[in-house]
């Protein structure tokens, strides 16, 4: 950590030196990154390609938080600008967009992008080389906060701790014989893994099995004559949003009904608008409060994405990107003088308490790095996801 402030704090010293020689200094200025009048941070998003369903919402969500506060006049007075490039997913087109971002636009941070192969591809240059941070990725495990690393600060509760969670909710409801249905790619698989131990923690009894499905498989048929044949008590899906909705059309047409539990990626209103009425009653967890809520703080998402991005839903991951969005800038908010990326460091470091009304409490510190471990629960009725209860912390793995 000291490494990574050392070397931002150089650039720091470098860009007062040259602001001085120059005699017309604003001390306020952000320098790189930024001047007096705005703060420049920037990320990659998928917005073409498979996964644009993802990227495209997260990015209007932000965009609506951004563009409302600069309305207002910005953090301490400084406008944000917010450069996203589309990085289709693909982990060497984001090392290049690194690069852009961090060596031509001169960004103090990525700020809110997503994908956790296409960080990793990138983290060797942005945070080794440049020391720029990342901040509020979405995406990532367990060894990219453990031990923490220098400049990276995450938002997004573990896919591990949502396993859990879903664990010991379907434990609690009665279920003594669990299948976890999966798909194949090793990420899927650890997150997978993850049920039995919480769920025999919560009940010593329980029996709990693992059904694995090839990565991106349409037809769910003989997926559900597996199920049928296991007579299982309830199902968890460690699946995408099109596998889930594939798997509840399938289970509902060959008339099979049981408790049915899922983790965040599977929470979205794909789901329940590719598997239609098929989806109804099915649970999750989010790392967000449902876009229905009533909570003002939910109101004021909904109202702002009508105003600022109208052409986009007002669903769970444009709220993911607002939430993320307004975690920086309560964050930013806190620093006096310059906004570097050394400053940005150690404000996140000392922030605590940072509430954005949609999202768990963030808490960090030194030696963590990422604010939350806290998840939502949401439930499928009449068609929408609704929140049930508020954010809660999961038992622990292991």
């Amino acid at each position: 950590m000291r490494k990574f402030r050392r070397a931002a704090g150089t650039t720091a010293v470098l860009a007062v030196v040259a602001l001085t020689a120059n005699a017309c200094a604003d001390q306020e200025s952000a320098g790189a990154g930024g001047n007096s009048s705005e703060i420049h941070i920037g990320a990659w998003l998928p917005t073409t390609g498979a996964t644009a369903s993802y990227g495209v919402p997260q990015r209007a969500g932000a965009e609506a938080y951004f563009k409302m506060i600069n309305a207002s006049g910005g953090i301490n007075g400084r406008k944000v600008r917010w450069t996203v490039k589309d990085n289709a997913a693909d982990p060497q087109q984001t090392v290049q967009i690194a690069r852009e971002l961090v060596g031509q636009d001169k960004v103090v941070a990525i700020v809110n992008a997503n994908g956790t192969s296409q960080a990793e591809a990138a983290f060797p240059f942005v945070l080794n080389q440049s020391k720029v941070p990342v901040l509020n990725e979405v995406g990532g495990n367990e060894s990219w906060y453990e031990p923490p690393r220098p400049g990276l600060f995450g938002t997004q509760t573990l896919y591990e701790d949502q396993a859990a969670a879903i664990a010991a909710w379907t434990v609690q409801d009665g279920a003594k014989k669990v299948l976890v249905v999966h798909s194949d790619p090793a990420a899927f698989v650890n997150v997978a893994k993850q049920v039995e131990p919480v769920a025999k923690k919560v009940d010593p009894s329980v029996e709990v099995d693992r059904l694995t499905v090839k990565y991106q498989t349409t037809d769910y048929t003989p997926v559900i004559s597996k199920v049928k044949a296991a007579k299982t008590q309830a199902v968890i899906l460690i699946l995408t949003s099109p596998e889930a909705a594939a798997f509840l059309k399938e289970a509902k047409l060959q008339g099979l009904s049981l408790p049915t539990y899922a983790y965040a990626p599977v929470a979205a209103e794909s789901t329940v608008s590719l598997a239609k009425d098929a989806a109804e009653g099915l649970k999750a967890v989010q790392l967000v409060k449902a876009p229905s809520d009533s909570d003002p703080a939910v109101k004021e998402f909904r109202t702002a994405m009508a105003k600022y991005e109208p052409k986009q839903p007002a669903g769970f991951l444009a709220l993911w990107g607002w939430s993320n969005a307004k975690v920086f800038a309560e964050i930013a908010k806190t620093i006096k003088g310059p906004v570097t990326a050394d400053a940005l460091d150690k404000a996140y470091e000392k922030a605590t308490k940072v509430d954005t009304g949609v999202s768990p409490v963030m808490n960090f510190s030194p030696s963590n790095h990422l604010g939350t471990r806290s998840v939502q629960r949401v439930v499928v009725k009449d068609g929408v996801w609704t929140s049930e209860g508020d954010f809660y912390t999961p038992p622990k793995r292991g």
